[in-house]
């Protein structure tokens, strides 16, 4: 099993044979010296790569003026475009690295009242503005980006198979 941690979040996947690692420091790779941009978390598994970024507003001890500023974000798509250099800039590093898996880009927006109809408009968003295509072009060698999906803790746990699991961790 795989476990990461960001602030209070915990995600645990079910994979005993996979790489993980927190991406977004600058020791990992170094994109941040070149100002690009890093998703929090890669996870090699034998078949494919999983980009992880994690969005918590609700953190204990946010302010709750930054929480309704980050929904009002949210709601009117101003994240799509940082979400989007992060993906792009991660993906190229694994390019650049020779990975040539699929790749999935998971974002998870931690806002509990965010509704299915909220994650399902920013997953499309988003998607609309990566290199996400389901029928390539025929001088394609493989897709960039296979998936990209946005859920919310609760989501993402209705959504996976078991043993993908988001939670609050006491801390």
């Amino acid at each position: 099993m795989i476990t990461l941690d960001e602030g209070n979040l915990r995600i645990t996947l079910p994979h005993d044979e996979a790489t993980a690692r927190k991406f977004d420091d600058a020791t990992t790779h170094g994109l941040l010296d070149r100002h690009m941009k890093a998703v929090d978390f890669m996870v090699e598994l034998q078949e494919r790569v999983l980009l992880i970024e994690i969005k918590d507003p609700e953190q204990p001890g946010a302010p709750a003026d930054r929480r309704a500023q980050f929904v009002k974000k949210f709601m009117a798509s101003d994240i799509d475009n940082d979400l989007m250099r992060k993906l792009r800039d991660s993906v190229l590093y694994e390019w650049a690295c020779g990975t040539d898996k699929p790749i999935h880009y998971w974002v998870i927006v931690a806002i509990d009242k965010l509704t299915d109809a909220d994650l399902l408009v920013r997953t499309d968003c988003l998607k609309q503005m990566l290199p996400v295509v389901e029928n390539p072009p025929e001088r394609w060698q493989r897709q960039i980006v296979v998936d990209c999906r946005v859920f919310n803790i609760r989501s993402w746990n209705e959504a996976l198979p078991a043993g993908y699991r988001v939670s609050r961790v006491e801390g």
